[in-house]
């Protein structure tokens, strides 16, 4: 049954019934197995942005001839409980307004597509844009919008299984003359991040390190120890989690040690009090490892295909591999078929579900009852 005729189900779908020798309020936040999507705001380039961008970008063009429906659709029709969104800091506002792809189009004689004709751009904020100037267009062009829609979504459905939101916060430039250069993550910058988060989802509606944390010393022992919150408490509720390593990760860090008084999850390695939400994007080469990582009580996020290299094959290997591991969250590009690929390559969990018990943590028996 797809998931189309599916979704007019939810409400029914979170009478949740993973075991029936046990009453489903003890089920976890971990306790679960769902699809998202990558980059979810993105649209298609034009195609004769991408022919331009062949001959101008180094690397490879291909892998960006994806493209997305609405959040709302994502989340309506296709029953996806995990999302991506990257955020660019604009201080002043029009820092993207005009991207220098539009304007290629026109040295060529071609008449671009329509481009944010409300001037929204223009207004101060984060702004959510994949590559500015070269692969701009976004279903939603503030991070405020974006998190408006999620929230309008998340307010008409209050028993929907948690949502997770993963973030870049993304200062990586294309070294090409012209093109926008990002400006940093300061610890100001992510200050305003979350005051920005903070105008458009209500602290009550966040599962935040602080609520996982508990009494525990760290975050990591919390986890380890099974603290999450229960699913009947995280329905209707949404996690953050900044998918950042490195200096952006310290930083934003610093001064809250576990993450206290933090918004977001950080994609930190075991062993560190900060360790709870890890991304591990090949599910293949570490399958052992997020099973192990899974067991032990972190939620992981993997990816079913990337750079649309499955999709151009129907390659299902890592979408199995995937489903094997255990990984909460399990992101593709492909939740709806790419006709143009002529491969049907499209990713849904077994049997068109919004999601499933968590294969690595319950016993047998279990493995195929549905989360509807």
């Amino acid at each position: 049954m797809k998931r189309k005729n599916l979704i007019a189900l939810i409400a029914i779908h979170f009478i949740i019934s993973c075991n029936t020798l046990e009453p489903t309020a003890k089920l976890k936040l971990n306790n679960i197995q769902v699809i998202g999507s990558h980059n979810s705001y993105k649209k298609s380039i034009e195609p004769a942005l991408l022919e331009i961008a062949k001959q101008t970008v180094t690397k490879s063009v291909e892998a960006l001839q994806y493209s997305h429906v609405s959040l709302t659709e994502q989340l309506n029709n296709y029953g996806l409980r995990n999302l991506e969104i990257d955020v660019v800091v604009d201080t002043e506002g029009g820092k993207f307004a005009n991207p220098v792809g539009i304007e290629l189009l026109k040295q060529n004689e071609i008449e671009p597509q329509p481009y944010d004709t409300l001037g929204l751009l223009n207004t101060k904020g984060f702004k959510v844009i994949h590559i500015p100037d070269l692969d701009f267009r976004t279903t939603c062009y503030r991070l405020v919008d974006c998190l408006n829609e999620i929230k309008a979504w998340s307010d008409a459905h209050p028993r929907h299984l948690p949502i997770a939101i993963t973030f870049n916060a993304k200062t990586e430039n294309l070294e090409i003359e012209g093109f926008q250069e990002l400006l940093p993550f300061t610890a100001k910058v992510f200050n305003d991040l979350e005051r920005e988060i903070l105008s458009e989802l209500p602290r009550s509606k966040l599962i935040t390190p602080d609520d996982v944390r508990g009494d525990f010393y760290t975050l990591e022992e919390a986890v380890k120890a099974n603290n999450w919150p229960t699913l009947e408490d995280a329905r209707g509720k949404i996690i953050l989690v900044l998918d950042e390593e490195g200096e952006k990760r310290d930083v934003y860090i610093k001064g809250h040690p576990s993450l206290k008084g933090r918004l977001f999850f950080t994609n930190s390695k075991p062993g560190t009090p900060e360790a709870a939400f890890l991304i591990v994007n090949n599910p293949i080469k570490y399958q052992d490892s997020i099973k192990a990582l899974v067991r032990a009580g972190y939620l992981v996020r993997t990816r079913a295909d990337a750079d649309t290299r499955e999709a151009r094959t129907g390659d299902y290997t890592k979408f199995k591999a995937a489903l094997n591991s255990g990984a909460h969250y399990i992101s593709t590009d492909y939740y709806q078929e790419d006709k143009s690929l002529n491969t049907n390559y499209e990713i849904e969990m077994p049997n068109g579900v919004v999601g499933r018990c968590n294969p690595v943590l319950l016993v047998k028996p279990f493995l195929n009852v549905d989360l509807e």
